[in-house]
């Protein structure tokens, strides 16, 4: 193995906020390393560090010479003048240089520079980076490549990012939460270019789907301390899982061993020797044992519920356009008491304005929302709500409620409420602006549970809350009583939590589909299979029986040549003339022009081309033929081989042509 990065008992804090000390780790080339720790540990900021975007207080460094790293921030920042090619291409190097240049020649219809720069690009090769750099971006959904970064939604803007980063072919990728703001098709493209990728990537994400099929290595940072698992996130759950029953069963024998010790320290005399201090030193390092690394706790969701009614939700026939564009057409359902409805599609399918629809926030063009009386929404809203920054952390909290309900009938303050979700009294009173992304998310989760709702509604919770909180989440959300309508690109926590899926398919279209995300991906490969299977046929009859012009010509209808003579043979498609060749304006034989260089030569290329083209042919048509493609392969070998047909009519006649004549 390989050590591209070394990080050497480096420490980071903040002003008086010790972020980590004293940790150490390694990230060696060719591995895929994930790395886990919850909100507030210092993800992002070791991230930050390794990267060399900012540096460590303490410690050591050590990097490969001139390593070349891509980094994917949380939040990128971009240049809002520049268009998405531009932004693409906004790094340094002699290649992104040249296209840089070349995109600018083209916009400005400079001839004279394009002429320079089409020569520089020729020789560094550069087109392939610039193909490259157009398929990575339709791949993420980013077609419109001259559109000004500042016209970006935030989801584009990511993804923008993201492809820079990929285009420039790092040694090095770390990526910092990659799949925030990104549909699910586009977090399978990713999950499946990385997986494939001959790169060394160091990443931080909460998606355990992505995490489990990416990742050969897990690195976990826990209370200032790095254990390495050499394994995927399957791997990691099992043996983080008997870590800390070791861990427990440690704590349990010293704190058995402390009731000892403190009955002795009870009972020790006042005049104390060399070895009862010995002993009492020794106490009270058992006493910190027996406390357990565990200090911070658990989460603990005991949020309370509204009472939930019979009557729960009623959509009738509601339709939603804006600008002309519908984007929900017709919908009904009638909500069920308890029930956990996920929400899927494409961004810009609807998936908000439904939730808003639903909460009252916009109201439908037509049809009707009928509200049993006893629904009290809880609305946890993908951009969230603007915290007073100078606040204090429990200050935000008092100003939405003194005391909480627990589901069992009790009543919390508001700071014993904030102590299950992993904020402590002292952590309660720091300033909102120094908690983390995720901390600030898991708050704004506090303010929405704190208020006793029986309607759940989440649009896209699990961006930055890290992975222990997700988990206590869908526990919790898998046995309240509540229903629920959640909004997720997070496939792991839309397969625990809902009993079916809404799938927005755009054009203001919702299926209902009766499961969960797995089984509604695995429908829709068996649909994809069932597609691909009738179009291959099609295909494959359309290669059977070819088209000449419009006409569908089979078997035994192919139009006959005839033998070659002194009078000239009619070429394919000619209709049979019993009709002097003179007559038809052609030359005799005898008479033909003879071959020029170049005629040979094309003749010669043509020959070549005509072999390469029919070998390519039959190889679509034994592809299409197989059954295995997908309904886009299909579409696109179909196109393909089309075209190949059209191409070898022009060759072959043109050859037909060429070849009658005298070399």
């Amino acid at each position: 193995m390989t050590p591209l990065i070394q990080a050497e008992n480096i420490s980071k804090s903040y002003g008086s906020l010790q972020i980590f000390t004293g940790i150490s780790l390694v990230i060696n080339k060719d591995d895929k390393t994930a790395l886990v720790a919850r909100n507030g540990e210092g993800k992002t900021t070791l991230l930050n560090i390794l990267s060399g975007k900012d540096t460590a207080d303490s410690g050591g460094i050590t990097r490969v010479r001139d390593l070349k790293t891509g980094y994917l921030e949380q939040d990128p920042v971009l240049d809002d003048s520049l268009s998405v090619l531009q932004q693409v291409f906004a790094s340094s190097g002699e290649i992104v240089d040249t296209i840089r240049e070349y995109e600018k020649a083209v916009a400005g219809d400079d001839r004279e520079r394009l002429d320079e720069l089409t020569s520089r690009m020729d020789a560094l090769q550069a087109w392939d980076r610039e193909t490259s750099a157009r398929q990575i971006l339709t791949d993420l959904d980013i077609t419109e490549f001259d559109k000004a970064v500042g016209q970006l939604s935030g989801g584009q803007r990511k993804r923008v990012a993201l492809a820079r980063v990929l285009i420039e072919e790092p040694e090095l990728l770390i990526l910092d939460e990659p799949t925030n703001h990104l549909d699910l098709d586009v977090t399978e493209w990713l999950e499946n270019y990385l997986k494939r990728a001959s790169l060394t990537i160091l990443m931080v994400t909460h998606d355990r789907y992505f995490l489990d099929r990416v990742c050969n290595q897990i690195i976990e940072l826990d209370n200032n301390e790095i254990y390495r698992y050499s394994g995927n996130y399957s791997y990691y759950v099992e043996k983080r899982a008997e870590r800390l029953e070791n861990m427990q069963a440690a704590t349990d024998k010293a704190r058995n061993l402390l009731r000892k010790e403190l009955d002795w320290m009870r009972r020790m005399p006042k005049a104390r020797t060399t070895k009862s201090k010995s002993r009492i030193d020794s106490f009270y390092d058992l006493e910190e044992k027996a406390a357990g690394t565990q200090d911070a706790g658990n989460i603990k969701i005991r949020a309370g519920t509204a009472r939930l009614g019979n009557k729960i939700l009623e959509l009738r026939n509601i339709s939603k356009s804006f600008d002309n564009q519908k984007v929900i057409d017709d919908f009904s359902y009638v909500f069920s008491r308890f029930e956990k409805v996920g929400i899927i599609g494409k961004n810009g399918t609807g998936k908000s304005t439904f939730l808003n629809l639903v909460t009252g926030r916009l109201k439908p063009d037509t049809g009707s929302i009928d509200t049993g009386q006893t629904i009290r929404f809880g609305y946890f809203r993908q951009e969230g709500i603007r915290f007073n920054e100078k606040q204090r952390v429990i200050e935000a909290v008092q100003e939405i409620a003194e005391v909480v309900k627990m589901s069992d009938g009790a009543t919390l303050s508001s700071s014993q409420f904030l102590n299950h979700f992993l904020f402590p009294p002292k952590r309660q009173h720091d300033y909102i602006e120094k908690l983390s992304g995720g901390e600030k998310r898991r708050l704004y989760l506090v303010t929405v549970l704190m208020q006793n709702p029986n309607f759940l509604i989440l649009d896209e919770p699990t961006n930055d809350l890290d992975i222990e909180t997700l988990n206590v989440l869908e526990d919790y959300l898998a046995t309240a009583g509540i229903c629920l309508l959640v909004v997720s690109h997070d496939r792991f926590f839309l397969d625990k939590i809902s009993d079916h899926i809404f799938v927005f398919e755009g054009g203001g279209g919702i299926r209902d589909f009766p499961g969960n995300y797995s089984r509604f991906r695995e429908h829709l490969k068996r649909e994809e299979k069932e597609k691909a299977k009738r179009l291959a046929a099609t295909a494959k009859q359309s290669a059977v029986f070819p088209r000449k012009g419009n006409l569908l010509l089979k078997p035994g209808s192919f139009p006959k040549e005839s033998q070659h003579s002194d009078a000239g043979s009619p070429r394919k498609g000619d209709q049979p003339s019993s009709a002097p060749a003179a007559e038809k304006g052609k030359k005799p034989a005898g008479q033909k022009q003879k071959l020029s260089f170049r005629e040979k030569r094309e003749l010669e290329q043509l020959e070549k081309e005509i072999e390469l083209l029919e070998k390519e042919k039959a190889s679509l048509e034994e592809a299409l033929s197989g059954g295995d493609l997908t309904v886009e392969q299909i579409r696109e070998f179909s196109e393909r081989h089309s075209a190949i047909t059209g191409e070898l009519d022009t060759k072959s006649d043109r050859w037909l042509e060429l070849s009658e004549r005298p070399g």
